[in-house]
């Protein structure tokens, strides 16, 4: 899943106004963006085995901390705590923090039987979406497109840059997903792991967005991280 946990965060600003996106998109892009980074170090291994599944060419060997179940409940449970501690801000807290369960709850309809319950969890689970390019299409437009939508309903561009800069993230993130599917897989983990560090990039660029739009009238106030 790559879209889906964008628009989940897109969709997430309607319940928790005063978050700021980049915020989110961090806590829905956890997993995703501390794997690389747990990948390098050699905490955790993936494979490239094309063919795999017709939309995804990776075998996840191992990702524990990343990627199971129970590690994600204790990453969002600090995410909360920590967002609580700086912000005081209840609601912005469980939605922080469930963002990032969230992410194992996508993935489990795309992943192959390969998603640990907790770290040596000798089940594992995966309902295995990917294995139908068709399918794994549908579902992941249709969250961003979903998510997107409750985003501009729920905040208004202030100026260019908060309407273009939107968009301008948007098609990107629909470039990554069908680059994926155009392109050879990457000849290695570690080619691929650098490369997943990009997804570091959308964090910052939804901070940026945010500072240009303001959210409705019900609810405006300045937004902060």
């Amino acid at each position: 899943m790559i879209l889906g946990h964008y628009g989940v965060a897109l969709a997430a600003k309607r319940v928790g106004r005063k978050t700021s996106l980049g915020t989110l998109i961090l806590a829905a892009q956890w997993a995703d963006e501390l794997w690389p980074l747990l990948l390098l170090s050699g905490a955790e291994q993936v494979k490239i085995e094309p063919g795999r599944m017709a939309a995804n060419p990776l075998d996840f060997v191992s990702y524990p901390y990343s990627h199971s179940l129970l590690m994600l409940c204790v990453w969002g449970s600090a995410f909360g705590l920590l967002y609580f501690a700086l912000r005081r801000y209840v609601r912005g807290s469980w939605i922080v923090g469930g963002l990032v369960v969230s992410h194992w709850l996508l993935d489990l309809v795309v992943h192959g039987p390969d998603l640990p319950l907790w770290p040596g969890s000798p089940m594992r689970v995966g309902l295995g979406l990917w294995n139908s390019i068709p399918g794994t299409l549908v579902v992941e437009f249709g969250l961003l497109v979903f998510g997107a939508v409750v985003y501009v309903r729920t905040t208004t561009a202030r100026d260019r840059i908060g309407s273009w800069g939107l968009w301008a993230m948007l098609l990107l993130l629909a470039a990554v997903l069908i680059s994926g599917f155009v392109s050879p897989p990457p000849p290695d983990a570690t080619t691929m792991a650098y490369s997943a560090l990009g997804l570091w990039l959308f964090v910052p660029w939804g901070y940026w967005i945010d500072r240009h739009r303001t959210v409705e009238e019900q609810d405006r106030r300045a937004v902060g991280p």
